[in-house]
């Protein structure tokens, strides 16, 4: 779960910490000032998830987060809690802020411990074992702390980010801390939101630190974060004259023997976006009572892809993909539609087909899950998925167009920029999904909004639909449910 206002901005660990040391280098703001901010902004996360915890046990790394902490263990101790600080590495040595902080803690009377037995004792165990920086694989003393903490199943709040999970790209580096709550300074961290990160990280708290405006102007962020409420603006009022002439006509090609359902969840998605007019085009031996639950659609059995012409003529916009197959006729039909300048979503078996003959093209839209994805890049998909922002960037870079790698944290790269949907829930995952995302986005093409456009609204109202029929439960959770809400969403 996420707090308002959420996070605009997001940023890698590289960029975090340029950040970081452009306030203290270059606007004066020393690295105990943050630190001594940081322990504050920890202690009213505390105070404000925890309000009846009196028993705080914080477990410290060697890193700068370690010196957040000793800040938040003092103020604590200073506030009547029972305090304990569980140090990983007692010898490990320390920033100059850190040490710092870590005496002026005990002065206060915080005397640091090496035994773990204290977390059965804890309300709340405090993680600040690492900070931003982890780039390697846990190991050793430091993931047997991180197992620890997981262990003693109590809640956890995270300082600045999960211990072992990476800042930049949501990958569990070997292990990773399980927090109720992250509280994350200075900037919000792309991993929090993508990949592993919403798992690890629980409920997501950002606090400034005060910051100067001018630090954010001089440092640039990879990613922004993308909702609904950004988009729906990019919809516009319909014309009272308008027909369905006006409002597109769309082509879904697929919907091979076992696979219609596929083909009918895309189109009727496709109208409930708003298309004015949807045809499907199936194969000359499926049944054409294929829409006889929805009768509004239109459906046409081609037996070659000279019969298309006919179609793609008076078409705006063609999603290909729901249930194509992978046969010479699927090849075919997608080499066809290659061949006009229609704008495209693929998706499904067509990105199978695409990865086989790779082209590359603007006025399309791709929307591969981490396995399609690692079929159109010859990898793997935990490679996919130890990187999902680069491995999006990296197929736009070979195929073109705009491209949205589904999954926790979907990634959209758009020329709009790089951006990370906070939509969506694991109700989400079940057969046809995907389906429902390429109408939505091919109905949203076909009454003119631009690749870009019609890519970002579309993953928002998929995600939004999907969130409000989760309302009464994400399981059970089908494709189909999403129907209504679409509708609202684009009204």
């Amino acid at each position: 779960m996420l707090v308002r206002p959420l996070p605009t901005l997001l940023y890698t660990a590289v960029e975090a910490r340029a950040l970081d040391n452009y306030t203290i280098e270059a606007l004066q703001v020393p690295a105990l000032t943050l630190m001594t901010r940081a322990g504050e902004a920890a202690l009213g996360c505390l105070q404000q998830n925890w309000r009846s915890a009196r028993s705080i046990v914080l477990v410290c790394g060697a890193g700068n987060n370690a010196g957040d902490a000793y800040v938040l263990a003092r103020l604590l101790h200073q506030k009547s809690y029972q305090v304990a600080v569980i140090e990983v590495f007692p010898a490990a040595k320390k920033s100059d802020a850190a040490q710092n902080c870590f005496q002026v803690m005990k002065g206060a009377g915080v005397v640091p411990t090496e035994n773990y037995a204290c977390l059965t004792q804890a309300d709340v165990v405090v993680d600040a074992v690492f900070g931003v920086g982890l780039n390697r694989n846990v190991g050793g003393e430091y993931a047997a702390a991180i197992e620890q903490i997981n262990q003693s199943n109590k809640p956890v709040l995270s300082l600045d980010i999960p211990s072992g999970l990476n800042a930049s790209t949501g990958q569990v580096m070997g292990s990773a801390v399980r927090a109720s709550a992250t509280i994350s300074f200075m900037t919000a961290k792309i991993g929090l939101f993508t990949g592993a990160g919403p798992d690890q990280s629980g409920q997501i708290f950002v606090d400034d630190l005060d910051t100067p405006s001018v630090a954010y102007q001089n440092v640039t962020a990879s990613a922004q974060t993308l909702t609904h409420k950004k988009v729906r603006d990019l919809l516009p009022a319909r014309i009272r004259s308008g027909h369905k002439g006006t409002h597109g006509h769309v082509l879904v090609l697929g919907g091979a023997e076992g696979y219609r359902g596929a083909l009918l969840l895309a189109a009727e998605a496709a109208a409930r976006a708003g298309a004015g007019l949807v045809t499907m085009l199936g194969y000359a031996s499926g049944p054409e009572l294929i829409n006889v639950e929805r009768p509004e659609l239109m459906y046409r059995g081609i037996a070659n892809v000279h019969e298309m012409r006919e179609f793609t003529g008076r078409a705006k916009a063609v999603a290909i993909g729901p249930g194509l197959g992978t046969d010479e006729s699927a090849i075919a039909r997608f080499a066809a539609i290659l061949e006009t300048d229609l704008p495209l979503v693929v998706d499904a078996d067509a990105l199978r087909l695409l990865a086989a003959e790779p082209h590359k093209r603007d006025n399309w839209v791709l929307t591969p899950h981490p396995g399609e994805a690692a079929l159109l890049m010859d990898t793997t998909v935990e490679d996919i998925q130890s990187d999902r922002l680069t491995a999006a960037q990296n197929i736009v870079e070979r195929y073109g167009g705009t491209v949205i790698l589904k999954g926790v944290g979907s990634i959209i790269v758009t020329g709009f920029g790089n951006e990370v949907l906070l939509h969506g829930n694991p109700g989400m995952g079940s057969g046809g999904m995907g389906d429902v995302l390429t109408g939505v986005i091919v109905g949203l093409l076909a009454q003119g909004l631009s690749i870009e456009q019609a890519t970002r609204v579309g993953a928002c109202v998929h995600a939004r639909a999907g969130d409000r029929a989760a309302k009464s439960g994400e399981r059970g959770l089908l494709a189909r449910d999403l129907m209504p809400h679409i509708r609202s969403l684009v009204n």
